[in-house]
């Protein structure tokens, strides 16, 4: 449908090199956007940008640590340089390095997850808003979890992180709806990726999670990024401060607590 076109757009993806930023990247390409792939290390990104770019579409791959304000701000302006637009954005980065109980946890697991997960998002929002108002609008996508809408269990920090990514975009969606700016999250449960493998990878807690899903399974890369792809799209264009879960019903289900 013409409505999931992005040719003529220009995309930024963030934690592009591998699993759901990759899958992301990969989308936006296919449907004609040109897209900047960001991650820390340059290698496994020019990996992923060689693919599009070896398949039709048209990618360039920027080292960038998204907690580091001066290096998301070079970012920008390397993709105004080389393309001279910004029209969407997906704060995907993220990272958990505490894993337990949360009065166990101590301040550096909280600032590097806040550094990451939360300040990494918004710096490249504001970064990339002066462009998107210039131009007359955009489509900004922050990765949420369903944590973010129901703490996980041993895993505090980082649902707490996701809970502000949340807040910050239906804040921003007020703030930036009037620039002609929407700003939506994303919501996935257990996906398979790297990421996660340490809650896929174990068999019992696995099949526990399989359980309590209603759709019976855990989920793919290609489902959060077809959720993406509409959100970055025209189809969503009456769509801005709104929390999309793809989580297979664990919600409902009940079993991230």
């Amino acid at each position: 449908m013409t409505t999931f076109d992005l040719s003529g757009k220009v995309a930024i993806v963030t934690g592009a090199s591998r699993g759901i930023g990759e899958a992301i990247a990969q989308h936006f390409a296919q449907a004609g956007a040109k897209v900047v792939v960001c991650a820390r290390k340059l290698e496994s990104l020019q990996t992923v940008a060689d693919s599009i770019n070896q398949a039709g579409g048209m990618a360039l791959a920027m080292a960038c640590h998204t907690g580091k304000r001066e290096q998301v701000q070079a970012v920008v302006a390397q993709t105004l340089a080389e393309w001279g637009r910004i029209d969407i954005v997906v704060n995907n980065a993220a990272t958990n390095p505490h894993f337990g109980p949360l009065l166990n946890s101590d301040a550096a697991q909280w600032d590097k997850t806040y550094e990451v997960n939360v300040k990494g998002y918004f710096w490249l929002i504001q970064a990339a808003a002066e462009a998107m108002q210039n131009q007359g609008g955009g489509s900004i996508i922050n990765v949420a979890s369903v944590a973010g809408l129901q703490p996980a269990t041993a895993m505090g920090i980082y649902s707490i992180s996701k809970a502000a990514v949340i807040a910050m975009t239906k804040q921003l969606a007020q703030e930036l709806g009037p620039s002609n700016i929407r700003v939506n999250a994303l919501a996935p449960g257990l996906i398979k990726t790297k990421f996660s493998s340490a809650l896929w990878d174990n068999e019992d807690l696995n099949q526990k999670i399989v359980a309590g899903t209603p759709l019976g399974r855990i989920g793919t890369v290609d489902e959060v990024a077809a959720a993406a792809l509409y959100l970055a799209s025209d189809a969503a264009a009456f769509t801005t401060g709104t929390v999309m879960t793809m989580d297979g019903g664990s919600l409902v289900g009940g079993i991230l607590g």
